[in-house]
């Protein structure tokens, strides 16, 4: 068997792209597979089995692109992504193409930041630190106009037809008429990339285990360290939409001139 010290990102594209091709068949949109498979895909590539399965599978969801064999399947202006349909069971689907990125020409905001300067001392380019800095800053209730509380982070459930989820944060809200809300956010700083897929999860989710709460679906991302894109999204059928976009720069009150102000009052 190959060593266990092989890079990890080949011996997870391997196996994704072994069991991707033992079951495609041209002209199909979705390819079911289970995480047993990884199993079988690791025995007869002689690749030892990592230790976390889940991982491999998280990764091609989330973190890293789909093996160029499995990219060079997709017709023009459609996808693989890789969704679950329930516990350990999943599925490559074919769809269009989403992409949830900060648009460059986008105005920023100027908002006074009230990080705590001990938190900003210490905040890395990560989703954590993202999550901080939107929670002190209040940006959620800005970007919606509702008071926003968080409610908990990292929450780790199941959802039927879908299997496990883990949200980055969830918060409840209330608006003006009384109505309340429930946002989970995805949060994604350095490299990574903002999901649809797990967007259309984090709503599955809220419908499910809030059903007399609105569910809007919150997608933060680092532009840079002090400028924080947030979008509102939204599911038209199987695709997702950018119902909403705001980029908010955190800077110090006297960085923001009268001449800013007058402007942001027109």
């Amino acid at each position: 068997m190959k060593n266990e010290s092989e890079p990890r990102g080949n011996r997870y594209s391997a196996l994704i792209e072994r069991i991707f091709i033992d079951r495609y068949r041209p002209g199909m949109t979705e390819v079911p597979f289970c995480r047993e498979d990884l199993t079988r895909a690791a025995k007869a590539l002689r690749i030892k089995l990592p230790k976390n399965l889940g991982d491999v599978i998280y990764s091609k969801r989330y973190r890293s692109a789909l093996p160029a064999a499995i990219v060079k399947t997709q017709p023009p202006g459609k996808e693989w992504v890789i969704e679950g349909k329930g516990r350990s069971v999943y599925a490559f689907r074919l769809g269009a193409i989403s992409q949830i990125v900060p648009n460059p020409l986008m105005a920023a905001i100027k908002i006074p930041d009230a990080t705590p300067e001990i938190v900003g001392a210490y905040a890395l380019s990560d989703e954590q630190a993202l999550l901080a800095k939107v929670r002190y800053n209040r940006l959620l209730d800005i970007f919606l106009g509702v008071a926003a509380y968080s409610l908990q982070n990292h929450l780790r459930t199941t959802v039927s037809q879908v299997g496990q989820v883990e949200i980055d944060e969830i918060y409840v809200a209330i608006d003006q008429r009384g109505r309340q809300y429930v946002l989970p956010v995805q949060a994604k700083g350095g490299s990574d990339r903002l999901s649809s897929v797990q967007t259309k999860q984090d709503t599955a989710c809220c419908k499910e285990k809030f059903p007399n709460l609105i569910c809007r679906a919150i997608a933060a991302q680092f532009i840079s360290t002090d400028l924080i894109a947030l979008f509102e999204l939204g599911t038209s059928g199987e695709e997702i939409e950018i119902l909403e976009e705001r980029h908010y720069k955190l800077v110090p009150a006297d960085q923001i001139s009268v001449d800013e102000l007058r402007a942001y009052n027109r």
